[in-house]
């Protein structure tokens, strides 16, 4: 008897010893990986900071078990395009978890876009992840700051030597980790930048491998017009030798309104001819700008705000900008299509059409008003933020049923497309209109996007992929706020890990700051 309840205790022993234990097991879920792979239901395993298997249930023993049964599993969400300085940035280490993203579901943003990103990438980098961060951030250099530091706010040509600082302010950034070269070539100063002055700068990303991502010279019909800048961001890329990425792409305003058929010839052209070309959308009729970017005209800009205040005070220029910003104005869908949205401001939450009641003045010359009014420093007006109601139901489904793009939210502070983006294209798109499938909105929100910006590790549910998981209840997943109230956190997110920590909990922050900086590889020819 002795020795059968030894034999007993043995075989317990090395039957429990052989069981799996991990740190976390998220149980029970219908998986998605990231790849165009159908889902099925399983449970994914973490330990530290990496996915240790994906697949159907094996029992396997955990410090914390996830019920994901009736939950959709997938991979961190990946914002291709964001705007979250307020929040990363900020002296609040709540704030710097960046709860409007990480209550969406993503783990990971896509910072220095439209040409601001920093050119001093490793130091920026390293300080953000030093400070505590809730997401993962993937940092490109931006061609306005490096322009800006060399040739001031100057409407010109730079000469071969500040040519020469660009080029090599730039390949430092590469260097230090950046993923590529970002532009805003619609706003001042980098609308003063030929054609010949971006590409070469950005032929420093492409000889080391990165992408020129671009906010196009012009969307609409401003300077240019939508068709000639998307050839032109094509030829940038071609000369630079680096795969081109169009930010937020769109036809906006009236003019250009139907267009979004031309716009995709105009891509796949270059894709047939053996061009890397993609985009990034975001699911919204109305665009983030402001005041300024929307209605002055560029010319005006030059030598920056002090020279527009000055212009305003000049009776002739005066009459010659008004012009200008009506016509602007008629582009963008008269004054009822501009929402001010600006927080603080006594005109915040109100059109400019109804402001411009409200002074007794007409559209423009409220906002000439609302632009004389100066920021804390002087050194730019105060509280222009506007959203744009811009765009058509029908060029956006077209472009968001293009393989070639992914998701951004281009989240920026007033519009609720910082809070609300994913959900939104979720609720809206995939399941009340159904102009794209699940596995698409999941796929153009993961692994699609790390693939386009070469992100090593990320987008994946795969087996020593870094553990950034989303748990969705797709009941309850859903957007909260709107254009009257741009600040309500989305719901339905059950649990999200990022680098394996648990970072959100039934739409709760927990506070743990997970976040890391994903510099890119050190490129070949970077030296030591």
């Amino acid at each position: 008897m002795k020795r059968l309840v030894l034999t007993a205790l043995v075989w317990c022993a090395a039957t429990a010893s052989s069981v799996p234990r991990v740190d976390v097991v998220i149980r029970g879920g219908t998986i998605y990986t990231g790849a165009e792979a159908p889902p099925f239901v399983g449970d994914v395993e973490l330990e530290g900071d990496r996915i240790v298997y994906v697949g159907r249930a094996r029992g396997t023993a955990a410090a914390k078990v996830i019920d994901a049964r009736g939950m959709i599993v997938a991979p961190g969400l990946i914002d291709a395009h964001t705007h979250p300085d307020s929040y990363i940035r900020s002296s609040d280490p709540k704030a710097r978890l960046n709860l409007p993203w990480l209550a969406q579901g993503v783990s990971t943003v896509v910072i220095g876009v439209d040409g601001y990103g920093t050119f001093e990438v490793s130091k920026d980098s390293h300080a953000l992840e030093a400070s505590g961060i809730g997401t993962n951030i993937v940092p490109f250099v931006g061609f306005g700051s490096i322009r800006q530091h060399v040739l001031g706010q100057d409407a010109r040509a730079p000469t071969s030597a500040e040519l020469s600082e660009e080029k090599r302010l730039a390949a430092a950034a590469m260097c230090e980790g950046a993923y590529g070269l970002s532009t805003g070539l619609f706003y001042p100063p980098q609308s003063f930048a030929k054609t010949e002055e971006v590409a070469a700068v950005a032929g420093e990303a492409g000889k080391r491998g990165g992408m020129y991502d671009t906010h196009q010279r012009d969307e609409s019909n401003y300077a240019i017009g939508l068709l000639a800048s998307t050839r032109e961001a094509i030829e940038i890329g071609r000369i630079a030798g680096t795969p081109v990425h169009f930010a937020h792409l769109k036809a906006l305003g009236v003019p250009v309104q139907g267009q979004a058929p031309a716009l995709i010839a105009t891509i796949e052209a270059a894709r047939r001819a053996g061009q890397i070309v993609t985009a990034d959308q975001y699911p919204w009729l109305a665009s983030g700008s402001s005041v300024d970017a929307a209605l002055v005209p560029s010319w005006a800009m030059d030598g920056g705000y002090a020279k527009l205040l000055a212009r305003f005070d000049d009776p002739p220029t005066l009459v010659r900008l008004k012009t200008e910003m009506a016509e602007n104005l008629r582009r963008r869908g008269g004054a009822e299509s501009l929402l001010l949205t600006a927080q603080g401001q006594p005109w915040s939450g109100k059109t400019l059409a109804q402001i411009a009641t409200q002074w007794q003045l007409s559209p423009i010359g409220a906002a000439i008003r609302i632009l004389r009014t100066p920021d804390a420093a002087g050194t730019g007006p105060a509280g222009t933020d506007v959203a744009s109601f811009n765009m058509i139901d029908r060029d956006v489904d077209l472009i968001m049923k293009q393989r070639w793009v992914v998701t951004s939210s281009d989240g920026s502070n007033g519009h609720p497309r910082q809070y609300a983006t994913f959900p939104r294209l979720y609720r809206t798109y995939v399941r009340d209109r159904k102009v794209i499938g699940l596995g698409q909105f999941i796929r153009r929100s993961t692994g699609a996007t790390a693939d386009m910006y070469q992100i090593p590790q990320r987008g994946y549910l795969r087996r020593g992929y870094y553990a950034d998981v989303v748990v969705l209840d797709p009941k309850r997943y859903a957007p909260r706020a709107d254009y009257l109230h741009p600040r309500v956190t989305s719901v339905g997110v059950a649990a999200l890990f990022v680098n394996g920590r648990l970072a959100l909990s039934d739409g709760a922050a927990t506070g743990i700051a997970a976040g890391r900086a994903l510099l890119r590889p050190r490129p070949a020819g970077c030296g030591q």
